[in-house]
């Protein structure tokens, strides 16, 4: 009994603390705590990111190198599939439906596999852009990095799988009669400005998909309905020219952005695709939505940063 007593008057007996009475928000403050995967300045995330930055050319990499690793083809499927779906299109488009009006077959062919080679480029950025966070959820959970990072890691993933098919699309330019030209070296700004584009697109959506994982399953309805609207297999302004649909609605589907950096590589490989084909203005566009979609995309998705992963 005594020693119960004297544990009690010892316990009563220690000192206060100094931080008695505190707030957690002031306890944090006073010893420089910070919460832990909150999100820091804007400036301070790009630092972050150039510092990860051989994490996300080996990441894209490795990505690149694993997609096909159970196939038998291997990375031959890397131009194969873009192959085969510029066939079963112009199978459907050129010969039954008969979309290759106002060009001729030496123009038409390049013209749909450019068309397919570079709608896929963006197509593939997005898709992998929305599971991005949703799919990567043991890797967002495990490791403390800019989540940006894997969004950029795809879209770049999917800018070398392009690099790889452009030497199919090389092969079949000089085959149908389309020799390189000093209009050749315009495919490196269209491509450069089209990945800024599609980098954003990809960081949007990762946002989109991180939030709501079902998105990924809507996604694929969305980018056939853009790519039917984009004119892949048909010259927009040729096509409804027979409509009599009104000037405008023509302009805007030449202006929308999958349109726009299609042009741009048609009109740079194909001899026969003149700039009467491309909209007015038509780099301005491509410049337009790189820095519009590029910039906001990258802002919208820094903003959530401290929410990925969690839940």
């Amino acid at each position: 009994m005594s020693e119960t007593t004297h544990d009690s008057a010892v316990a009563v007996s220690a000192p206060p603390s100094p931080d008695d009475g505190l707030s957690p928000a002031e306890l944090a403050k006073k010893y420089g705590l910070s919460v832990s995967g909150a999100r820091v300045g804007l400036g301070e995330y790009i630092r972050q990111m150039w510092g990860r930055r051989h994490f996300i050319l080996a990441f894209s990499q490795a990505k690149l190198t694993a997609q096909y690793s159970q196939a038998k083809l291997g990375q031959l499927w890397q131009v194969a599939t873009p192959l085969l779906n510029a066939l079963v299109y112009y199978l459907i488009f050129g010969l039954l439906l008969s979309t290759s009006r106002g060009m001729s077959h030496e123009v038409f062919i390049p013209f749909l596999v450019t068309g397919v080679f570079v709608f896929t480029f963006t197509q593939n950025s997005v898709l992998a852009g929305v599971r991005s966070i949703s799919g990567n959820l043991g890797l967002v959970r495990a490791l403390h990095f800019p989540r940006a990072s894997l969004p950029i890691s795809f879209s770049l993933q999917q800018l070398q799988q392009l690099l790889f098919s452009m030497i199919v699309l090389v092969i079949i330019m000089v085959s149908f009669g389309s020799y390189p030209g000093l209009s050749w070296l315009l495919v490196i700004p269209a491509l450069a400005l089209q990945f800024v584009f599609n980098t954003g697109l990809a960081l949007i959506v990762a946002r989109m998909g991180a939030k709501t994982p079902d998105l990924a399953q809507l996604m694929p309805f969305l980018l056939r309905t853009w790519m039917y609207a984009s004119g892949v297999m048909f010259s927009i302004p040729n096509m409804l020219a027979e409509k009599n649909v009104p000037g405008w609605v023509t302009d805007v589907l030449q202006w929308n952005p999958a349109a726009v950096y299609m042009d741009l590589i048609r009109y740079a490989l194909i001899d026969g695709y003149g700039a009467s084909n491309l909209p007015d203005h038509v780099w301005a566009f491509a410049l337009g939505w790189a820095v519009l979609i590029g910039s906001a995309g990258f802002v919208y998705f820094w903003k959530a940063e401290e929410q990925y992963g969690r839940g």
